[in-house]
């Protein structure tokens, strides 16, 4: 993980300077995201971790619940019926508890990515009645669900309690 800097009075995490191949510049900018949107919805305050802020009913600890279920989905073959239900936690999950499952689920796909040489192979699935994507592209979308996602977060934090910075 890149270390952090200082601009202009806010901690700044720069990009991962990783690859000497395709695989290693897939994953180190999937994992430098993941990093950040885990570490702007960890330590955020009760309520406001959870109430909407814009008029679409986003917040913030509903967006590293909803990657959890990305996560899951894509690289260990979860099936999710209700994608629009992933967006809000559940009222007895605490931040530490939806933090914690987010770390868990991308620890389990890295391990499943860990077995993966061909970026041109399908990701495995659990369920192999369905078509899998290729690694290559089902990495290039989770770096831009993650960061699209990461934006967001970005935004939310700063309006709940100032905090900035990746």
């Amino acid at each position: 993980m890149p270390s952090a800097t200082r601009r202009n009075g806010r901690r700044d995490t720069p990009p991962p300077r990783t690859g000497s191949n395709e695989t290693e510049v897939l994953r180190g900018f999937l994992n430098y995201l993941r990093t950040s949107i885990a570490a702007q919805v960890d330590g955020a305050p009760e309520p406001q971790v959870r109430t909407a802020a814009v008029p679409s009913g986003t917040n913030l600890l509903g967006l590293l619940n909803h990657l959890t279920f990305v996560e899951r989905s894509m690289f260990l073959g979860d099936d999710v019926t209700d994608w629009q239900a992933t967006s809000h936690a559940a009222p007895a999950d605490s931040v530490a508890d939806v933090v914690a499952r987010y770390r868990d689920a991308v620890k389990r796909a890295n391990d499943v990515l860990d077995g993966c040489t061909d970026l041109s192979a399908p990701v495995p699935r659990l369920r192999p009645d369905r078509p899998a994507p290729s690694i290559r592209w089902a990495l290039t979308h989770m770096i831009e669900e993650t960061g699209r996602h990461a934006g967001h977060a970005d935004i939310l934090r700063e309006l709940i309690d100032g905090t900035t910075g990746r």
